[in-house]
């Protein structure tokens, strides 16, 4: 509360942000901190938006507050949003994946409070997949916004350790600073078996999505349902015709959840992925071999990969591998150099120990 009080505050929040049973921003407007506005990411404030929906601005309704939509025209607050604070906190649950759009948003508030002389007060949350790093680092000629600095997809740092990494790599816009309190949380460690509260998106409903997902979102760039638009997103992988399935599931869309989703009315055969949970926490590594697999059981292999894989993958060698029949075993060692590099580099920012 020391970086808050007497300030005139900017939150960055969404319905992960809780303070025991209550909104961060309730919590610190009954507190008497001035929070003045609120800024939404991705699926919105409180939680109200589907993925890929564009979060409208507007005011809300519990608070009054202005809610400035980072997702929707715009994925950075401007001078006229920020004009007035003293000081911006950010408080949401990521998942320790760099496609996981919630540290890009961090990012982009940090470059632009650096900008503007805006201090940036970080709420440290567990990582739940930070118990390992693996896969490929991304280049810089593939950064948008699923990937915004060269870390790997599996980058095992806190919202809080990511924050300061960027600033002391120099990762911001421009060489920018800003000046950063990180919040750190206390009896926690990259190992610790952290079950997330509130589901941190629509399509990761529960911990076995959240172990899964390094691996199987990589198919979002692919002709892979991962179960979006039925009761399993992020728990089965599969497409019309799949030789290797064990069961069938017929993508529709759900209202809030999602809208389109791949093979949408049509019967996918496919794999329960949750029976590989076990294996994830075990190997504690990015289970490319099951791109690798669907890549070869798919017909048709031009048809395979879409833009945005590489997007996903921060590189175009990855597709260019598994295209060229590489091991997966081959590939993993292809991401060791710049894997030792980072995580070389990671060392001086965590805050807590493996």
């Amino acid at each position: 509360m020391k970086h808050l009080k007497g300030k005139r505050v900017g939150v960055v929040a969404n319905q992960t942000s809780i303070k025991g049973n209550k909104h961060i921003v309730d919590f610190l407007l009954a507190e008497g901190v001035a929070v003045v506005t609120v800024f939404a990411p991705e699926h919105g404030f409180r939680g109200e938006a589907g993925p890929g929906d564009k979060v409208v601005s507007g005011k809300d309704p519990k608070t009054g507050l202005p809610v400035i939509s980072l997702y929707g025209t715009k994925r950075r607050p401007s001078k006229e949003d920020l004009s007035g604070l003293d000081v911006v906190l950010f408080d949401i649950q990521d998942v320790g994946v760099r496609f996981y759009t919630y540290i890009s948003t961090l990012h982009y508030i940090m470059e632009e409070c650096g900008l503007y002389g805006i201090p940036v007060v970080v709420l440290d949350r567990p990582n739940p997949n930070g118990f390992y790093v693996d896969g490929p680092v991304l280049e810089s000629e593939f950064s948008s916004f699923v990937g915004v600095a060269p870390i790997p997809i599996v980058h095992g740092l806190t919202v809080g350790e990511y924050a300061s990494m960027a600033l002391g790599e120099g990762w911001l816009k421009d060489g920018r600073r800003c000046v950063l309190h990180v919040v750190p949380m206390e009896n926690y460690t990259h190992s610790t078996k952290y079950v997330i509260p509130v589901a941190p998106s629509p399509n990761l409903q529960n911990m076995d999505a959240i172990l899964l997902y390094p691996s199987l979102c990589l198919f979002e760039g692919a002709a892979v349902s991962v179960g979006r638009g039925t009761p399993y997103p992020f728990t089965w992988m599969g497409f019309p015709g799949y030789k290797g399935g064990t069961s069938e599931l017929t993508p529709n869309e759900i209202a809030g959840v999602i809208k389109n989703p791949p093979y949408e009315g049509k019967v996918c055969s496919g794999r329960d992925m949750s029976v590989e949970v076990a294996s994830v926490l075990r190997d504690k590594r990015l289970k490319i071999e099951w791109v690798v697999e669907m890549y070869q059981a798919f017909p048709d292999k031009k048809s395979f990969f879409n833009p945005f894989f590489e997007k996903l993958a921060g590189t175009d060698k990855l597709r260019k591998q598994i295209e060229s029949g590489i091991s997966a075993d081959s590939i993993r060692d292809s991401w060791q150099p710049a894997l030792t590099h980072y995580k070389k580099a990671r060392e001086k920012y965590l805050i807590y120990k493996d």
